[in-house]
């Protein structure tokens, strides 16, 4: 009769619908010495439950203080940052400084070979200018 009980419960267990005063008489049960060959399979299981429900950790955890350093990593890396952004900015201001004055100095240039194209036009008018007052003198 017990027996029947016995793989019932097993049955039960497997399904998840056990209270724990059935677990408790099928760990009693599958730690004594009248288990049947044909359940001997479970008795691993239930003698491994019993005997880790009994073991305990009696050496001292060590406890190593957390560290700061995510926190200083993160300090330094606004840092980098930072004066990535800054020196970053500068160097593009003096590029577009340069770009500005390379633009400027082309735009003089092209004013000063203009003006120096006028000035010899200018130089001819100066010379039918003379040509002119001989003219009129011979006259």
């Amino acid at each position: 009769m017990e027996l029947v009980r016995i793989e019932k419960l097993i049955e039960k267990y497997f399904e998840a619908r056990t209270t724990e005063a059935e677990e408790l008489e099928l760990r009693e049960f599958f730690t004594g010495d009248g288990v049947e060959p044909h359940l001997e399979q479970y008795r691993p299981m239930f003698t491994y439950f019993s005997n880790a429900k009994q073991e305990r950790y009696t050496q001292q955890v060590p406890l190593k203080p957390r560290r700061n350093v995510y926190k200083w990593i993160s300090v330094a890396a606004v840092v980098v940052l930072v004066a990535g952004i800054f020196f970053g900015r500068q160097y593009q201001e003096q590029k577009e400084a340069e770009y500005a004055y390379l633009q400027t100095k082309k735009a003089l240039g092209l004013l000063a070979s203009n003006l120096d194209r006028g000035t010899q036009k200018v130089a001819y008018l100066h010379e039918f200018e003379e040509t002119k007052e001989k003219i009129y003198k011979n006259n």
